[in-house]
């Protein structure tokens, strides 16, 4: 009965902090201005109120009084429920004549005092609910309205609120009656109560919780007369002593011992806890209720006196405990992990450490949220409360793990040595009824019969302890024949076997018992609190997975009687651990962060544009010394961080590493953890904000300038990224995580126009910059490509460019390039290439349309000069298309740069592949089913491997197809394209942009392009026309070189001025072509010419030059 009247109680306090300790969720009636003239009338008039001759002022209360009946019920029935309780709960503590000790019927003194305190407790509740009269009464008279009488449980209900408006002073005079058997049991606490109230100098110098302090009998169980008493809570023992003698206060002025103890109670705390975060100021209430007894002015100043002792000497008491029980279980912890096997014996140190260090954890977080005002608040603030709380959950952890070590240690013993000696016991006893014989020989027989080889039998001890209990009960009358109160050693025996029972099959219930930290739910933002100063010290960050562990605990503060605050302690439990994992991860984010940015910095150092001040010093050294001049202070090379000259001196990297080896141990320390039913992986916390910040990182080393166009060198960020990457990967020496998982997942982000958050990559932040800045500065004359050096190089021109566009356009940087952005990004690259290529080739037909009839007849008419030249006068845009035809030329050609790139970091990386394709593209070269050449293309194409038709370059030009014209016309046009540009090709003699340079192998104005632009363009046409692509090259030929001959007849010096220049443009076209000859450019053009071209080109170089 007493243990169901706990169980009830608590399931009551539940509710009332559910459904009227919230302010939120107070019922909005009694907030509704229009009914307050009518609550304020029925709380005056409580309990008895006249409904009938003050209509007025309820009248408003009529309308709503189905709501009301609806909504208060909730509210109402608590109350009822209570009122049921408190009646059950006298009835039980006043026909209880037992004889009560804690060291002797620990079980039943336990709960009979327990039942004292949460009656207690529960009546003072509430009596703090502001609106319980309201409430009540509002429910009442709406049930009066409705059903035409009040409620058959509303007078008693009314009548205990208006008696319990002064609880304890109601409860003093109801306790008058059986004071002695409350105080005779609170007395039996003096043997157990002082001792444990010790302070961290005592506990030291008893060497408490110390497995290694006496190695001699390391191996020894633990015992004590008081087994149960020793990890009893503190809490709980105050709470008895504090509460139990205001009831019986008489007590007190007759028995010292009493007051002994009721004074060291009061001067441990300025506060006790009623329910979770609910508080009692004890000696407050205490004096006020004493201040109205006669001769009770001694009490009131050992009160006062309590009160100044607990304010000025418990905060530091209570910090050197903590500090104490730190070091304490940090050596207890270490030492049972290396030697498990003692977690039989010294069971109960264990659980002594655990609820010692639950006391104080409880005590620090109740009184740092009701500091005095006029105290320090020091004393409540412990920033080292996270390494204690690790080390309770690294004991906890040693009781889960090795909890089938313990179990066959007590069975062991149980059956080896506890039957044994409770079977002396019981035959040394003088007198024994034979129901009591029955229970203990039923106790020895089951001990005797415990064996460890049971198998998949699962202990169950309840029964057992359920007898004892009962036994308790039965030799505790005062007139019973075998009274236990004589017999103390079968009492305190007895108290160690239930200890022991308890170690085989409640290991979990103990583990509850002792060491639950649920209490931190109702303290949310202390406990965030106390978080944040975890991380914000070093030292301390090592000890944070300790907040998410205790977030599985909250569970076990709710209720099966009060479903209803399940889900909302779940959520709150899932919130905090979700946000303790999720802050500590991007802790760990942000120092390694800060260690990527230190060693890109390093990185940086070693970049070659580093070096030349280095060698312009070395240089210039020795003649500065001659001149006897002050030089520059002499730069630091890299590599100076490393050397030290002195091992305690730590530079900033140490401290990042330090710290963050700390964060990682704590992240690392569970694989997962499970709260309410959901399971979280620290780990996934920490690779999740690794891929966001990486991300992030690798887009902003771009140092993309959209106003200035100015971007990262594709060598420098490459290697900021490899000193990045190299971070990362170390950080798997700390914790176990996939750290090619998260390069993969980003990298390959990064390789797409834009990665799973929507958010720009490097493969569109250069993929824009090369074609809007590089190429655009191109197409204006201020770059030209130089096929000598592969690369882009700026000309001099009268307005300067904000970059060089060789730094971004030599083999390096374009291998860079490629390294950075792999297969794919340089697919897209080329894709984006080839859309301004097709808008160019559609710029292109335009033009071709226009001029169609007259194509169409120098198409026939190339053998006949003066046609021709009748011909060619009427065409019109004829520099705009060699003008868009050299912009196609220089996008190819940049694109063969960044293919050439990409072939050479393929083949680095997996050259047999490389080998394969380039195989697989030739034999596909012969093959005749040119769909099949096409895939081959494609996937040669995407390693960067030469094709004879650019398959990117087919898609493009193949969606331009359109419907209003037919496939012949496409042709045709397509067929005129190549005219125009063959008989356009001589006009490019009168520029003087044109001439040929030798040393770069090209032309300044980027003509030679237009080699690649005719050939490619070519394939790619008739190819998707199903066109002969050597005949139409044939074609083009015939018509260029006769249109260029015709340039040699011409005396104009201005029109023929670059005209070496430009046969030489036969030549390359010829070179470039897979599907032109040389013999068939003879054919043609007399290679005399070319010949004498070069010739001219070259001497003519050496003549500018000189």
């Amino acid at each position: 009965i007493l243990s169901l009247f706990k169980c009830r109680s608590v399931n009551l306090k539940a509710k009332i902090c559910t459904a009227c300790g919230d302010p939120k969720a107070k019922p909005s009636y009694l907030i509704d201005k229009n009914l307050e003239s009518a609550v304020k009338y029925i709380v005056k008039k409580f309990p008895v109120v006249d409904t009938r001759n003050n209509s007025q002022q309820l009248s408003q209360l009529h309308k709503e009084k189905q709501d009301i009946l609806k909504n208060l019920a909730l509210y109402y029935f608590t109350f009822v429920d209570v009122m049921e309780f408190k009646v059950l709960c006298c009835t039980a503590i006043l026909t209880s004549l037992l004889c009560y000790s804690n060291t002797v019927n620990f079980d039943l003194t336990r709960n009979y005092l327990d039942l004292v305190v949460t009656y207690t407790t529960l009546m003072i509740m509430v009596s703090r609910i502001e609106e319980r009269k309201a409430i009540v009464g509002l429910y009442n008279y709406a049930h009066e309205m409705s059903h035409g009488a009040s409620d058959r449980e509303y007078p008693r209900l009314g009548q205990m609120i208006v008696d319990y408006e002064n609880p304890l002073k109601k409860m003093m005079e109801e306790f008058v009656p059986h004071s002695k058997s409350l105080s005779d049991a609170l007395i039996s606490l003096q043997m157990v109560y002082p001792r444990r109230n010790l302070s961290a100098e005592q506990w030291r110098n008893a060497q408490l919780l110390s497995l290694i302090s006496a190695p001699s009998t390391m191996l020894n169980p633990a015992q004590s007369d008081t087994m149960p008493c020793e990890y009893l809570s503190l809490d709980t023992m105050e709470k008895w002593i504090v509460f139990g003698f205001v009831l019986c206060h008489g007590t007190l002025n007759s028995d010292a011992a009493a007051l002994n103890l009721w004074k060291i109670a009061l001067q441990s705390s300025s506060c006790l806890a009623l329910f979770r975060d609910e508080v009692f100021h004890v000696h407050k209430v205490a004096e006020d209720l004493f201040m109205n007894i006669k001769g009770y002015n001694k009490r009131i100043a050992d009160i006062r006196e309590c009160r100044e002792t607990a304010l000025s000497h418990a905060g530091p008491l209570h910090r050197e405990r903590r500090k104490f029980l730190r070091s304490a279980l940090k050596e207890l912890a270490t030492v049972l992990a290396d030697q498990p096997g003692l977690l039989g014996p010294k069971a109960l140190f264990v659980f002594m450490a655990l609820s010692f260090a639950r006391d104080e954890i409880i005590w620090l977080l109740r009184h740092a949220d009701n500091i005095p005002r006029t105290r320090n608040s020091d004393d409540f603030i412990d920033k080292h409360i996270a390494e204690l709380i690790y080390y309770m959950e690294e004991l906890r952890a040693h009781v889960r793990k090795y909890g089938p070590v313990m179990q066959r240690y007590y069975v062991q013993y149980l059956s080896g040595f506890d039957a044994v000696v409770l079977n002396e016991l019981v035959q040394n006893l003088s007198v024994c009824p034979e129901d009591e014989s029955i229970i203990m020989s039923s106790f020895v027989n089951t001990m005797t019969s415990l064996s460890v080889k049971q198998g998949k039998t699962l202990f169950d001890f309840r029964g057992m302890r359920l007898d004892w209990f009962r036994l308790q009960a039965y030799t505790s009358v005062s007139k019973a024949s075998l009274n236990l109160s004589d017999h103390k050693e079968l009492g305190k025996m007895m108290n160690t076997i239930i200890f022991h029972t308890k170690m085989v099959d409640s290991l979990v219930e103990m583990l509850v018992e002792t060491s639950d930290l649920s209490i931190f739910c109702f303290y949310s933002r202390a406990f965030e609190k106390m978080f944040q100063q975890c991380l914000e010290l070093p030292s301390q960050s090592r000890y944070s997975i300790a907040f998410p562990l205790v977030c599985t605990h909250f569970m076990s503060c709710t209720h099966e009687l009060c479903p209803e605050e399940r889900h909302h302690i779940g959520d709150r439990s899932l919130s905090l651990c979700n946000m303790f994992l999720d802050e500590m991860a991007k802790q760990a984010r942000n120092l390694i962060t800060d260690i990527c940015t230190e060693q890109c910095t390093l990185s940086d150092q070693l970049l070659p544009k580093h070096c030349a001040k280095t060698i312009s010093q070395a240089v210039n050294k020795k003649s500065k010394k001659q001149t006897g001049k002050k030089g520059e202070p002499e730069r630091e090379k890299p590599g100076v961080e490393s050397m030290r000259k002195n091992r305690l001196l730590v530079t900033n990297l140490d401290k990042l590493h330090t710290a963050l080896s700390e964060l990682c141990f704590s992240i690392n320390y569970v694989p997962n953890l499970v709260v309410w039913e959901h399971t979280f992986t620290p780990r996934e916390y920490l690779t999740s904000h690794l891929e966001i910040r990486f991300t992030k990182s690798i887009v902003g080393m771009t140092m993309y300038n959209q106003a200035t166009q100015e971007i990262a060198k594709p060598s420098e960020l490459l290697t900021s990224v490899k000193a990045y990457m190299t971070v990362l990967q170390s950080i798997e020496n700390y914790v176990q995580i996939d750290i090619t998982r998260v390069f993969n997942n980003v990298l390959l982000q990064q390789t797409q126009h834009l990665d799973s958050h929507g958010e720009p990559t490097i493969t569109s932040l250069y993929t824009n910059w090369y074609l809007e800045t590089l190429l655009r500065q191109v197409s204006n004359g201020h770059i030209a490509y130089f096929p000598a050096m592969k690369a882009f190089v700026n000309l001099p021109t009268e307005s300067e460019l904000t970059f060089n566009a060789e730094e971004y356009s030599d083999i390096s940087e374009m291998r860079s390039l490629s390294e950075l952005l792999g297969p794919y990004g340089m697919k897209f690259l080329s894709e984006s290439l080839m859309w301004h290529i097709s808008s160019q080739v559609a710029e292109l037909k335009k033009l071709v349309v226009e001029n169609v009839d007259v194509l169409t007849q120098m198409r026939t008419s190339f053998d006949k000069p003066d046609q021709m030249a009748a011909l060619f006068k009427r065409l019109t845009s004829v520099d705009s298309v060699l003008k868009r035809m050299t912009i196609i030329g220089v996008i190819l050609s940049f694109r063969s740069l960044a293919q050439e790139a990409l072939r050479d970091v393929i083949y680095l990386l997996i050259p047999k592949f490389t080998l394969f394709i380039s195989f697989a593209s030739f034999f596909y070269e012969i093959c005749s089913y040119l769909q099949v050449a096409m895939n081959v293309y494609e996937l040669s194409s995407a390693s960067g491997l030469p094709c004879e038709i650019d398959p990117a370059l087919v898609v493009a030009l193949s969606s331009q197809k359109s419907e209003n014209i037919s496939p012949e016309e496409e042709y045709k046009i397509a067929c005129l394209l190549m005219v125009f540009v063959a008989v356009s090709l001589p006009t490019l003699a009168s520029n003087v942009m044109s001439q040929y340079s030798p040393a770069i192998e090209g032309h300044c104005n980027n003509i030679h392009c237009l080699a690649k632009a005719i050939n490619q363009i070519a394939a790619a046409l008739f190819t998707i026309h199903k066109g002969s692509i050597e005949d139409r090259l044939k074609e083009f030929l015939a018509l260029a070189s006769s249109s260029l001959l015709k340039i040699g007849q011409e005396t104009d010096k201005t029109t023929t001025r670059n005209r070496e220049s430009v046969y030489l443009l036969l030549d390359m076209i010829v070179q470039e072509s897979p599907f032109l000859t040389m013999d068939l450019l003879e054919s043609c053009f007399p290679y005399v010419l070319l010949r004498n071209a070069y010739h001219a080109v070259y001497k003519q170089s050496v003549t500018s030059s000189a």
